[in-house]
C-alpha cells in the first residue's frame, strides 16, 4: 500500500527521500560531526560546503569542472530563476538537474532572502512579501505557498521554507514579530510541499537575541522536517558575536537531522562553526573573490593584482594540486587579471573552490580522527597569524 492520502487541511509532514545518517562525533571536547545525507541523486559527505549557483550556473565553471573538483552539492536560487528564465520554462525542460546538466544533488534557497534584501522595493504582509522585479520592474507576490510551487518545479532535493530575514541587530520588537510570521509561513510552506522528490528544511531565525533563537528553535523543530537551518547571520554582527550565536543556536537543533548555516562564510566561520554542531554551509564568498582578484591559499589570503606578483613565478599556491596551480605562475593570474581577460576569473575560482572544498574534506578527515579541537586551534591561530602578516605588508 501506499502512503495515505494527504486530505485537504491535514499538516502531516510526507516523507521525505532525504536521510540524515550521523556516522560520528568527535571525541576531543568539541561538537563537530561526521554525517551523510542520503539524496535522490546520491549521497553528501558533511559537514559540506555548497558552491552557489544563483541563476542556475556556479559563476566562472561548468559542472564538469565542479565534478573534477567534487563539488558534492550546489545551490540554485529561487528568486532569480523565478524571475529568469522562470520555473515554468525550467519545469518544461525537464527540471533544473537537467536543464544545467547536473547530476548531483542540489538545494534551492526559499526566495526570502533577496527579497528582503530589496529594502525600498518591497513590502511585507502577511500574505507573503510584494516586490518589484529588479529586471524588469514587475510587481510580483512571492508567498510561502508560491516559494514552494518554485521549488517544486524546478525539483531541487532539498527545498527551503519560505522565512522573512530581519538582519541580527534588529531591534527586539520587530523581531518577535517576524518570528511569529515566520513560524506561519512555515505552517503554510508544509501544507503546500506536495512532491516527494523534494525535502523541506525549516529555518530558525531570532538575530542574536538567545532566548528568541530559543523559542524560535522549539516552535521551527516542533515540525517533524528533514532538517533544519539556522538564518539571519552574518548580516551586519561581528564575526565573534556570530561564532557566539552558531555556538547557542546548532545544539538547540535536532542531534539525528542535518544542521543548515545559511550564507557563511569566511574559512575561520567554516571552521568554527562545524566546531559547534554545523554541517552545511553556502557562501559566494570565493566565487565573489575569486572574480576581484583575491585567492585563498595555504599561506593566507592573496590579492592577486598586486604589482609584487608582476614577476613571481611561483603558483598562487605552493601547497595546492588544483588545476591552476599546477599549471600557471602568480605572475601570469595577475596579468590576466590586470588585463580584465575571463580566463583570470575562471582560473581564480577554480583554486577558491579547491581551497574551500579541500578544507571541507580536511576537516571531515579530522572529526574522524577525534582531533577536531586541536585541527580548529590551529587553523584559527595560522589564520591570525597570516593576516596579521597581511596587514603589516601593505
Amino acid at each position: 500500500m501506499g502512503e495515505p492520502r494527504k486530505e485537504k487541511g491535514d499538516t502531516r509532514v510526507p516523507p521525505s527521500l532525504v536521510r540524515y545518517e550521523l556516522l560520528h562525533e568527535d571525541a576531543s571536547g568539541t561538537r563537530a560531526r561526521r554525517g551523510r545525507l542520503h539524496t535522490p541523486h546520491g549521497l553528501v559527505e558533511t559537514p559540506i560546503f555548497m558552491p552557489v549557483g544563483t541563476v542556475g550556473s556556479v559563476k566562472g565553471v561548468g559542472p564538469d569542472e565542479l565534478l573534477t573538483l567534487d563539488a558534492q552539492i550546489i545551490l540554485g536560487n529561487t528568486y532569480h530563476l523565478m524571475l529568469r528564465p522562470g520555473d515554468d520554462l525550467v519545469g518544461e525542460m525537464g527540471g533544473l538537474h537537467r536543464f544545467i546538466s547536473w547530476d548531483r544533488p542540489m538545494l534551492t534557497d526559499s526566495g526570502g532572502f533577496q527579497v528582503f534584501s530589496l529594502a525600498e522595493k518591497r513590502k511585507i504582509t502577511e500574505e507573503g512579501a510584494a516586490f518589484q522585479s529588479h529586471l524588469d520592474g514587475r510587481h510580483i507576490l512571492l508567498s510561502p505557498e508560491r516559494s514552494i510551487e518554485i521549488q517544486e518545479t524546478l525539483g531541487a532535493d532539498i527545498i527551503m521554507a519560505f522565512d522573512e530575514c530581519p538582519p541580527s541587530t534588529e531591534d527586539r520588537a520587530y523581531m518577535e514579530k517576524s518570528l511569529a510570521r515566520t513560524t506561519r509561513w512555515l505552517h503554510r510552506c508544509v501544507k503546500a510541499w506536495s512532491r516527494e522528490r523534494s525535502s523541506l528544511f525549516g529555518i530558525v531565525q531570532g538575530g542574536l537575541n538567545k532566548d528568541l533563537r530559543k523559542a524560535h528553535a522549539e516552535q521551527v523543530c516542533a515540525v517533524d522536517l528533514p532538517g533544519y537551518a539556522l538564518g539571519g547571520f552574518s548580516v551586519g554582527e561581528t564575526p565573534e558575536a556570530m561564532h557566539e550565536g552558531v555556538a547557542f543556536s546548532a545544539p538547540l537543533l535536532p542531534r539525528d537531522k542535518p544542521r543548515y548555516l545559511m550564507g557563511v562564510g569566511t574559512p575561520v566561520d567554516l571552521v568554527t562553526c562545524v566546531e559547534h554542531g554545523v554541517d552545511m554551509f553556502d557562501c559566494v564568498l570565493p566565487t565573489r573573490c575569486a572574480r576581484n582578484g583575491l585567492l585563498f591559499t595555504s599561506e593566507g589570503k592573496v590579492t592577486i593584482r598586486n604589482a609584487t606578483y608582476a614577476k613571481d613565478d611561483r603558483p598562487a599556491d605552493p601547497a595546492c594540486s588544483c588545476y591552476t596551480c599546477r599549471n600557471f605562475s602568480r605572475a601570469y593570474l595577475r596579468h590576466l587579471f590586470v588585463a580584465g581577460e575571463i580566463l583570470a576569473m575562471r582560473l581564480n575560482t577554480l583554486h577558491n573552490l579547491h581551497y574551500f572544498l579541500g578544507l571541507m574534506k580536511q576537516v571531515r578527515q579530522a572529526i574522524s580522527e577525534d582531533r577536531y579541537a586541536s585541527f580548529a586551534r590551529d587553523f584559527r591561530e595560522k589564520a591570525r597569524a597570516q593576516e596579521a602578516e597581511r596587514t603589516r605588508s601593505k
